[in-house]
């Protein structure tokens, strides 16, 4: 997630603030000693976008969950977590000083710039920044249409601003710095409560027409003698005359579901590697949710 932060601050900047041109003038690495020969040898203006430190932004946390479906599984997910990640942006002359040359004068006018043009971006919104349909092919779905919340210079500033420099080596001197916070999500896989067990009524005419069918979307857990969900396990649906009807594999938390079973009478072939096979008869619909097997 953060690289994609990383890389849409990059794509601003170059975009909107004049002369900057291509990525070399703005990177992400410490500002010390290889940074300064870095820059002296790029022989232009440079920015670097320095990421100091993240922190949760506990105003912003709930423990709020919602519920989805996905395969015929109910899943649960805990709403993200928001994280602010703190950068000190710096601007950096490869000139040397001289009677006729003050490079710090060009440094403090491309710093002007970078904190006019972050103070219009926020909050970053990633589809204006990019252009809508212009995103890049691997960035995240949950930011695509995201307004990501923003503080660029705050009053208080940054609070280890002394020790920050103090750990860069060298004799870097103390110089300004924009104090930019992006703050963004943090999700979570989510956890499986279970099969959903669906039942569908079709057909024409009265519900006790002949033509009325019943369809279920079916479920469970296989486990083996102590309990533990088996992963990778097959699973058939088949016929009481043994025909297969659906094929499956347990998920890593040894779940399996079956969609789409007409009413009747089926058998659960299961087999797991070094346990051998189970056969379980089944009704559907039938009196549970779970349609579990364990290899006892």
């Amino acid at each position: 997630m953060i690289e994609h932060i990383d890389r849409m601050l990059r794509h601003l900047l170059i975009s909107r603030v004049d002369h900057l041109t291509d990525e070399t003038q703005v990177r992400f690495q410490p500002p010390d000693e290889d940074w300064r020969t870095f820059v002296t040898n790029l022989s232009r203006l440079a920015l670097n976008v320095y990421l100091v430190e993240l922190r949760e932004n506990r105003r912003l946390r709930t423990n709020e969950r919602f519920r989805t479906e996905v395969a015929g599984l109910a899943l649960s997910e805990l709403a993200p977590r928001r994280v602010d990640l703190h950068y000190l942006v710096t601007a950096w002359s490869p000139a040397t000083p001289n009677q006729a040359i003050e490079p710090t004068v060009d440094e403090h006018a491309l710093l002007y710039r970078v904190a006019a043009v972050l103070l219009a971006a926020e909050p970053l919104k990633p589809a204006e920044i990019y252009g809508r349909g212009s995103l890049p092919p691997a960035f995240p779905p949950l930011l695509a249409e995201a307004e990501l919340p923003t503080s660029v210079l705050p009053d208080d500033g940054f609070p280890k601003y002394a020790e920050f420099w103090g750990t860069m080596g060298g004799r870097q001197p103390w110089r300004p710095a924009i104090h930019l916070t992006v703050t963004v999500p943090v999700t979570f896989d989510p956890d499986e409560l279970g099969p959903l067990v669906t039942t569908q009524m079709t057909g024409l005419g009265r519900p006790e027409a002949a033509d009325i069918r019943i369809v279920t979307w079916i479920g469970g857990t296989v486990r083996d003698a102590s309990g533990a969900p088996i992963p990778g396990a097959w699973v058939r649906i088949e016929t009481p005359d043994g025909s297969p009807v659906h094929t499956a594999e347990t998920t890593s938390q040894g779940r399996y579901t079956v969609d789409r079973l007409p009413a009747g009478r089926y058998r659960c072939r299961v087999r797991a590697t070094g346990l051998g096979e189970r056969v379980r008869e089944i009704d559907i619909p039938g009196a549970t949710d779970d349609y579990d097997v364990t290899f006892d």
